[in-house]
C-alpha cells in the first residue's frame, strides 16, 4: 500500500490498479445495504425494454424524452431536498422506523367539532376478522371478480348493511365521501326531474353544504339554502336535502316535509348518520328518496379529517341514476356462488 492507502500489489505480486480497488470496495459495501427497497420489489420495465421503448418514440434517453414533454415551467432548476442519506439507500423497515417517529411528534386532541366528525373505537373482531383476514382483502382491482371474491364479498355485506339501516331497497359499494356523495344525490335529482333548482337545508354539515355549492356552480343548478319548512317547497325544486340528525345534533321529523316534496314532483334525500339509524326511524320509512351519509362513524379514524367513505342508498326507480358499482350475487361455471360487478349504474 502506498502513502495514499491504494494497495499496490496483491498476495502474489500482481499490481492493483485504483479503478479495480475501488470496484472491489463497491462490491463489499453493497452486500451491506438493505434488501427491503422499493427497487428490488418494484415490477417495472428492465433496462432493455426502456431502451427499445426509447427507440419507438425516438429519443436517446429517459432525461431528454422529459426534457421534450415535460414544460420547463413546472419543473424545479435545483435538485430535489431529501433527507435521505446520499451515501446509501434506506431500506422499508428504516423508512417505516423514521415516518412513526415522524407521526410520534403529531399532537391528538379529543376532537369536539362534531359536524360528522366522532370519535370512535374498532372492535378488535372487526379488525381481527375482516380488515386482517386475507380473505377478505385480496388483490385491490375488483374489475378482475376472479380474483377479487373477497373484496366483493364484503362490498355486498356493505350494501347489505346499508340497506338495512336506512330502509331504501337499493344500496350501492361506497362513494368518495359525504359531501360528494350529497352533490351526487344532487345530480340524481335533477336528472330525475328534468329541474335546475335545488334545497338545502341551513342545518346541514357546512363542509357538505360547500361540496353541493360547487357542484351545483359547474352545473348552472340554482342552490337555495334555508330552513327546511313546509313553506320553502314548490314545484320549481328537483329535490331538497335533510341532515338526519342535524349538524347539531337536533333529531327532526320530516315525514310531512317529504310528502309536501313529492306533492310538487320533488325528491327528499337524507344525510343520515348510519350509526343514529340503528336507533332512529329508517329515511326509507318516513318518505326519503335518496339516503347517504359518511360511514367514518363504523370504527374508522378521523385521520385529521379524511376523507372517509360514504354510503347511498335509493328507491328501485332511481337505480339507473345512482353513482358507482352495485355489487351482485352470480353463480361461477361451476355452480358456486360467486360475487361480480352486477350493475355499473350510469
Amino acid at each position: 500500500m502506498n502513502s495514499t492507502g491504494t494497495p499496490t500489489n496483491t498476495p502474489t505480486g500482481t499490481p492493483i490498479s485504483p479503478r479495480s480497488f475501488d470496484t472491489m470496495t463497491t462490491r463489499n459495501t453493497q452486500v451491506l445495504e438493505p434488501l427491503d427497497t422499493f427497487a428490488r420489489r418494484h415490477i417495472g420495465p428492465r433496462d432493455a425494454e426502456v431502451d427499445v421503448m426509447l427507440q419507438r418514440v425516438g429519443y436517446d434517453s429517459l432525461g431528454a424524452l422529459i426534457d421534450a414533454t415535460v414544460p420547463s415551467g413546472i419543473r424545479l432548476d435545483t435538485p430535489m431536498s431529501l433527507s435521505a442519506p446520499a451515501d446509501r439507500v434506506r431500506g422499508e423497515a428504516e423508512l417505516l422506523s423514521e415516518l412513526r417517529a415522524m407521526a410520534g411528534k403529531n399532537r391528538v386532541f379529543r376532537s369536539c367539532i362534531g359536524m360528522g366528525y366522532h370519535g370512535t373505537v374498532t372492535p378488535p373482531v372487526i379488525l381481527r376478522n375482516v380488515l386482517e383476514n386475507p380473505g377478505w382483502y385480496t388483490q385491490y382491482t375488483p374489475y378482475q371478480s376472479e380474483i377479487s371474491q373477497g373484496r366483493l364479498e364484503a362490498l355486498l355485506h356493505f350494501q347489505t348493511m346499508v340497506s338495512d339501516l336506512t330502509g331504501l331497497p337499493i344500496a350501492g359499494a361506497s362513494l368518495l365521501d359525504e359531501g360528494t356523495a350529497a352533490a351526487e344525490a344532487m345530480a340524481m335529482c335533477v336528472g330525475a326531474t328534468r329541474r335546475q333548482k335545488f334545497f338545502v337545508a341551513s342545518d346541514c354539515h357546512p363542509q357538505t353544504i360547500e361540496v353541493v355549492r360547487t357542484r351545483a356552480g359547474s352545473l348552472g343548478i340554482e342552490l337555495v339554502i334555508g330552513e327546511p319548512t313546509a313553506e320553502a317547497i314548490d314545484d320549481s325544486l328537483a329535490g331538497v336535502l335533510v341532515q338526519y340528525p342535524t349538524t347539531d345534533g337536533r333529531v327532526a321529523c320530516y315525514e310531512e316535509l317529504a310528502a309536501t316534496a313529492h306533492g310538487c314532483g320533488a325528491l327528499l334525500v337524507a344525510a343520515a348518520d348510519p350509526l343514529a339509524l340503528a336507533l332512529l326511524r329508517p329515511p326509507g320509512e318516513w318518505g326519503a328518496d335518496i339516503a347517504i351519509g359518511s360511514v367514518q362513524r363504523f370504527g374508522v379514524p378521523m385521520g385529521f379529517g379524511g376523507p372517509h367513505a360514504a354510503y347511498m342508498a335509493c328507491t328501485e326507480k332511481l337505480t339507473r341514476k345512482m353513482p358507482g358499482r352495485i355489487i351482485g350475487v352470480s353463480k361461477d361455471t361451476a355452480g358456486k356462488v360467486a360475487y361480480r360487478m352486477a350493475i355499473q349504474t350510469r
